[in-house]
């Protein structure tokens, strides 16, 4: 009977001593790659601002990491505003991360009307300014997500200077279980990318008019765009993020500031 039970107390002992010896394996392994993942967060976010500027293909698998360092520091200004003054704050836009101050109470707000189902907003914003060679205002990126049928999307929308004209909306990544391929997941399908090239966010009256809509008629307008095709929550999901991030509790009072010359 003692020889069961010595068996017994040193299989435990070995298992507990594995379980330990794993544990801080894996620990250790997560710290130590942590910085790799976040400089390689860092880096994919970049690639997809440079996309919606017009600046990168992103199927381009010959552009290196050098290369897409360069461009961005080159053309791409990211800066913080304000989005309940529309006003820039002194804050490196580059290390700022909206996600984290929208996660805490103190740096972050509880929509009113939240029909992006965003949950919490950060009080503050990065938007990011593209320039040319010479120095001239091109591209005006606002970073927008919204809950699609199965996740959050998160997207880059470009604008021309106007803060009117549509350039790029490129989604770039998926909170949860990310949406159906083939359906919700054609939001990143390059064919319907450039249903969006030239397309105005506002009519003649200042008021929001950007729709997606499966009435043929309005999508072929200036003011449209073709749902996707089995796919209505996921398009309602980007409808509702448009609606949100322009309106009063996004970026509103930027865009208002920036199109009476702010960014000039």
């Amino acid at each position: 009977m003692a020889s069961k039970k010595d068996s017994f107390g040193r299989t435990l002992f070995v298992v507990i001593g594995l379980c330990l010896i794993c544990s801080i394996f894996v620990s250790t392994a997560a710290v130590v790659l942590k910085p790799i993942q976040q400089e390689n967060k860092l880096l994919d976010r970049q690639k997809y601002i440079l996309e919606a500027a017009n600046l990168l293909n992103t199927k381009d698998a010959g552009m290196t990491k050098e290369q897409i360092l360069e461009t961005y520091n080159k053309f791409v200004e990211a800066k913080v505003v304000s989005l309940a003054t529309g006003e820039f704050v002194d804050v490196d836009g580059n290390s700022f991360d909206m996600e984290k101050a929208a996660r805490d109470p103190k740096t972050s707000f509880i929509p009113e009307n939240d029909i992006a189902s965003v949950k919490r907003v950060a009080n503050d914003a990065v938007v990011y300014l593209v320039h040319d060679e010479a120095g001239t205002l091109k591209t005006v990126i606002l970073p927008i997500k919204g809950y699609g049928l199965w996740s959050t999307m998160y997207a880059f929308l470009a604008l021309d200077p106007d803060m009117n004209t549509i350039q790029n909306l490129v989604y770039y990544d998926f909170s949860g279980s990310g949406e159906t391929p083939g359906l919700g997941g054609e939001v990143q399908n390059p064919k319907w990318i450039a249903k969006w090239h030239g397309k105005k966010l506002y009519n003649d009256q200042g008021e929001l008019a950007i729709k997606v809509t499966k009435n043929p008629a309005v999508a072929q307008t200036e003011y449209g765009v073709d749902a996707l095709s089995g796919a209505t929550l996921t398009s309602n999901g980007v409808q509702y993020s448009l609606e949100f991030w322009l309106g009063k509790e996004g970026f509103e009072k930027f865009i208002d500031k920036a199109r009476d010359g702010g960014l000039s």
